[in-house]
């Protein structure tokens, strides 16, 4: 199988946004090589450590956002809304 790891990191990413809590703080329970990755891109703070959260930068943040809505968002014009209402 041919993974493509941008695509699991770009919804790592994603999740990591979406889970943020008030202190700005994302639980880092996902796969620790891409956690490395993104941390080596500068996405999010060093994920090595006791702590069990990260910290994205200000670039993961703004990229974290566009991912969510991009992967994770139905368009208003989707299919899938037009049957729920």
């Amino acid at each position: 199988m041919d993974i493509d790891n941008d695509r699991i990191d770009a919804a790592v990413l994603a999740l990591l946004w979406r889970n943020l809590e008030s202190s700005g703080m994302a639980w880092k329970g996902f796969d620790w090589a891409s956690m490395e990755r993104l941390h080596a891109h500068g996405l999010i703070s060093n994920p090595v450590g006791k702590a069990k959260s990260v910290q994205l930068t200000t670039d993961g943040l703004a990229k974290g956002a566009r991912l969510f809505r991009d992967l994770f968002t139905r368009s208003a014009a989707s299919p899938e809304t037009a049957s729920e209402e």
